[in-house]
């Protein structure tokens, strides 16, 4: 058995050793190297692609490498130290339980690894502690349906201009998704890389991402160019900044939070020349914000509600008569990834500037291309990976931007269902205090372009949306007894109302329908989801009212419909029973159904008279 250690313990000694040698021999080819490109940069000559990638393979190599020889030394290896002695795994106790971050990963790490990757998962909102220790050349899975990869695409392609744009986001993550760029797009389409900078504060987006542009210009002299914002300007300005830098044929405009996948560009660009009037966009793939693996995501249109917050949802039933998932989709809208002409962009307005920081710019986009002659699709055979975030850190609270930035495309477009855009953030129709800017050069922006009617884009492009003709008041209901408490859903899941403490949130929000419908809890935005709503009803039999699917109480033959006018009661039209409140004999109040005795019900916000 000393024999046996012995033997070991050397084995281990001469690997580790080799092993050390090895990568000091790498390293002094790396000096080499390093002294090489001094030369290459004084003489004004750049390194090629080779060169670039053999670096790139001896830095991983030297990082497998050191792993190794670490599991050897710890037992973890193919050698163990003594085969009668068990290793014992350390264990580490997990500094953050409740962070989403360590969900899913990080059991291995120490301590103070840790503490690095909360910190930094705070700051950016993803996994950056892993995604600096991730090759910048990393392969990533070819997501693609096998026909989109015997597709082939002509050689004169228009070329593209590339915008990232970014706010304080991890250095590594913007240099990643500059290096899938050069890497899987052809250099003859490769117009230029614009990096829009929205004001960052973190001091790597500096000197050090100014030094790797540099180290990108050795190998294609001018390729990126940059963009700094001298003061926060939001999302829709940056883009807009690096559309009027771009100069390429088409314009992609990005998040910088993305890699792309092999011939990303060219299924667009063949869309795009075939049709100048198509703005177009990739099929996203998701990245896991906690491990960063690529998760497959299939072809889909890119839709809305009437807050205007985006979402998939299928494709026009035409597009699934083609049974081939290659064939590029109509879609209502855009999610957040521009692909266009460059000139036609800018003829049918580009961005609205007057949007602030996040949120509905994509959809006034997508909205404003339809009714002023394009059309929006979406490219199965373009993939692109994006890293969906935890939290978006420069701006917590979403919905403040978002309200002001929906009335605004409301304002513009839509007519008479600008309403719904009130209706869906439950903001009165008049005086609501918000301020949504200028919108004057907007319109007369429509009125140049000859643009459609709202009504067209509803019949036509998305007739999925639910029109809410017959909505007439909507918000919290009150009762004149106790003008506190409020209508609630009450828990969920479970079908008993409640009256509770007014917050005037999504589970106290009413709508009443002039067909009788009260819904709790909620409204659907689209016409697939109108029977899910969630409907008052008197069961004809106790005291307690119910909420169910309007659909499921149709077919129990619940009474759902109730008369109701402004100020006065809320009387069910089948049994004729009122819905009221009452102190019960734990002295809270109760909601009940009960022979009427005059109680009168007030809803927060009337559309029009009932």
């Amino acid at each position: 058995m000393v024999r046996v250690n012995f033997l070991q313990g050397v084995a281990t000694v001469l690997m580790a050793t080799t092993a050390m040698l090895y990568i000091m021999s790498i390293k002094r080819e790396m000096h080499s190297y390093g002294e090489n490109l001094q030369r290459a940069h004084q003489s004004n000559k750049g390194w090629n692609q080779d060169t670039l990638k053999k670096l790139e393979k001896m830095e991983t190599d030297i990082n497998q490498l050191a792993k190794s020889i670490k599991m050897a030394d710890h037992g973890k290896g193919q050698i163990n130290r003594d085969p009668e002695v068990k290793m014992e795994k350390k264990v580490v106790k997990r500094l953050y339980p409740n962070s989403y971050l360590f969900q899913k990963w990080g059991d291995e790490l120490s301590e103070e690894e840790q503490k690095e990757a909360e910190e930094l998962f705070q700051r950016y909102g993803y996994n950056a502690f892993l995604s600096n220790k991730l090759p910048l050349n990393r392969e990533i899975p070819d997501t693609r349906d096998h026909r989109c990869m015997k597709k082939k695409y002509p050689e004169d392609l228009p070329t593209i201009s590339v915008v990232l744009t970014y706010l304080d986001e991890a250095l590594s993550i913007i240099k990643r998704a500059i290096r899938s760029i050069i890497d899987k797009t052809p250099g003859h389409l490769l117009k230029e890389i614009i990096l829009v900078d929205d004001n960052s504060s973190d001091e790597d987006l500096k000197d050090k991402l100014d030094a790797y542009v540099s180290f990108i210009h050795e190998e294609k002299p001018g390729l990126v160019k940059r963009v700094r914002h001298g003061e926060q300007m939001g999302l829709t300005q940056a883009r807009i900044s690096g559309w009027k830098v771009a100069t390429g044929d088409v314009v992609a405009i990005l998040d910088a939070h993305i890699e792309v996948h092999v011939e990303w560009a060219e299924p667009m660009l063949a869309r795009i020349k075939a049709d100048r009037t198509v703005v177009v966009s990739p099929v996203f793939d998701r990245v896991n914000y906690y491990d960063l693996k690529v998760i497959r995501y299939h072809p889909a249109a890119d839709a809305f509600d009437w807050a205007l917050w985006c979402m998939y949802e299928g494709f026009r039933p035409e597009w699934y008569e083609l049974n081939d998932v290659s064939q590029p989709g109509k879609s209502p809208s855009i999610m957040g990834i521009v692909v266009a002409d460059r000139l036609f962009f800018g003829e049918i307005g580009a961005l609205d500037g007057g949007m602030k920081i996040y949120g509905g710019e994509n959809v006034e986009l997508g909205i404003r291309v339809w009714l002023c002659g394009g059309s929006i699709e979406v490219v199965p055979c373009s993939k692109i990976a994006h890293i969906e975030r935890a939290h978006k850190p420069y701006l917590p609270d979403l919905s403040i931007t978002m309200k002001r930035n929906a009335l605004r495309v409301a304002e513009v477009w839509m007519d008479e269902y600008k309403h719904n855009v009130n209706v869906a953030w439950n903001i009165p129709l008049k005086d609501h205090g918000i301020d949504i800017g200028d919108v004057s050069e907007r319109k007369k922006l429509r009125e140049r372009l000859k643009c459609k009617p709202f009504k067209w884009y509803i019949d036509n492009v998305y007739p999925q949306l639910e029109s809410w003709d017959d909505l007439v008041a909507f918000g919290t209901l009150r009762n004149d007894l106790k003008k506190d408490l409020c209508i609630d859903q009450g828990p969920v899941p479970g079908s008993k109302p409640i009256i509770y403490g007014c917050h005037a949130h999504s589970p106290q929000l009413c709508y009443y329908r002039t067909n009788g419908e009260i819904y709790v809890g909620g409204i659907k935005s689209h016409k697939y989801n109108r029977g899910i709503n969630r409907c008052l009803v008197d069961p004809g039999t106790g005291n307690s009212p119910a909420l169910h699917e309007c659909n499921l109480e149709k077919e129990k033959g619940f009474h759902m419909y109730w008369d109701f006018k402004q100020g006065q009661a809320i009387r069910n039209r089948k049994t004729n029973r009122c819905l009221e409140i009452v102190v019960g004999a734990d002295s809270y109040y109760h909601l009940v159904i009960q022979e009427c005795s005059g109680q009168q019900w007030k809803i927060q916000n009337v559309i029009k008279d009932f």
